[in-house]
C-alpha cells in the first residue's frame, strides 16, 4: 500500500530553484538552475565557453531528475584559469617580411637594420590563442554541483507539487459536488416539462388532454435532455484523474487531457440544461475546471 507521504511526493511542480557549491584546492564551481512551465522539456546551460564539451553531460545528469519544464542553468567558476594563453607565430609570412625588409635594405641603402620591436608591431603575425586544459577532475567536480542543484530542484518541485495535489483534490470533490447536485436535479427537468405541456395542450384544447401524445413528447424531450452519460464520464474522469497523480510517472500531460475532457462534458451538460439549478451549476462546474486547467499547466 502507497502511504500518504510517498503519494504527495509523486505529483510535482514545473517550477523550482536549485544550488550547489563544490570546491577543491583550484577551483570553486557553482551550479544554479530555475524551471518554469513549458510544454515540452527544454535545457538551456550557460557556463565559461571553455567548457562546453561538458554541456552534454550536465544535460544528461539534469533529465536524471526532471522530466518537463524549461530550465535555465548558470554554471559560474573561480580559481584558476581554464585554458593557458600561447602566442602564435606565422613564420611564413614573418620570413616573406623579414625578406621583403632586406631587399629594401638592399635597394635603397637606406642602412637601417630590422629590429624585434618592429617585428612585434606587424599585422597578423602575431596573435594570442587559448589553450583549454585537459582536466578530469574539473569536470567531476562540475558534474557533482550540477547534480547537487538537480537534486534541490527536484526537491522543490515535489515540495509545491504536493500543495497543488491538496488543492485539486478540493477542487476536485467541488466538481463532484456539482455533478451529484445536477444529477439530482436531472429528474425534475423532465417531470416539469411534462406539466407545462399538459397545461399548455389543456388551454389549447379547452380541457381536452392528448396522454399518449404528451408522454411521447416528453419522452422525446427527456432523450434530448439526458445527461446520465456526461455524469457518468464526468466521474470516471474524476477517478482517472485521482489515480493518475499517485503514479510515479509525470502526470502533467495526461492531466491536461483529463482537464478537457472535463470541460467538453460541462458544456454539453450546460447545452442541454433546461432548468436554473441545472444551469447555474453548469456555471460553477465549468469555473472550478478552469481553476484547475491554470493549475495543471504547472504539473510535470
Amino acid at each position: 500500500m502507497i502511504r500518504e507521504l510517498d503519494v504527495i511526493k509523486m505529483v510535482c511542480s514545473m517550477t523550482g530553484y536549485g544550488r550547489s557549491t563544490e570546491r577543491n584546492d583550484q577551483h570553486t564551481i557553482t551550479a544554479e538552475m530555475k524551471s518554469v512551465n513549458h510544454r515540452f522539456f527544454e535545457i538551456n546551460v550557460r557556463m565559461p565557453r571553455q567548457l562546453m564539451s561538458v554541456e552534454d553531460k550536465i544535460k544528461k545528469v539534469i533529465s536524471s531528475e526532471v522530466k518537463r519544464g524549461r530550465v535555465e542553468v548558470y554554471i559560474t567558476i573561480e580559481g584558476e584559469a581554464l585554458a593557458e594563453r600561447v602566442i602564435e607565430i606565422d613564420w611564413k609570412l614573418l620570413d616573406q617580411y623579414a625578406d621583403a625588409a632586406s631587399e629594401m635594405e638592399n635597394r635603397y641603402q637606406t642602412g637601417s637594420r630590422l629590429k624585434l620591436s618592429d617585428l612585434f608591431r606587424l599585422d597578423s603575425v602575431f596573435s594570442v590563442a587559448e589553450m583549454a586544459k585537459g582536466n578530469e577532475t574539473l569536470e567531476e567536480l562540475i558534474l557533482s554541483a550540477v547534480r547537487g542543484a538537480a537534486m534541490q530542484l527536484k526537491d522543490m518541485r515535489r515540495e509545491e507539487g504536493s500543495y497543488l495535489r491538496i488543492d485539486l483534490l478540493k477542487q476536485l470533490s467541488e466538481i463532484e459536488g456539482y455533478a451529484d447536485e445536477i444529477e439530482k436535479h436531472a429528474p425534475d427537468v423532465v417531470l416539469r416539462y411534462k406539466n407545462r405541456l399538459e397545461k399548455k395542450m389543456a388551454e389549447l384544447s379547452g380541457g381536452s388532454i392528448d396522454d399518449s401524445r404528451i408522454a411521447a413528447e416528453a419522452a422525446l424531450f427527456a432523450d434530448r435532455a439526458d445527461i446520465s452519460e456526461e455524469i457518468t464520464r464526468i466521474r470516471s474522469h474524476l477517478l482517472q484523474f485521482r489515480q493518475t497523480m499517485e503514479k510515479p510517472e509525470p502526470a502533467g500531460r495526461k492531466l491536461d487531457f483529463l482537464v478537457q475532457e472535463l470541460n467538453r462534458e460541462a458544456n454539453t451538460i450546460g447545452s442541454k440544461a433546461n432548468d436554473k439549478e441545472i444551469s447555474r451549476c453548469s456555471v460553477e462546474l465549468k469555473s472550478v475546471i478552469e481553476r484547475i486547467k491554470e493549475q495543471v499547466q504547472n504539473i510535470e
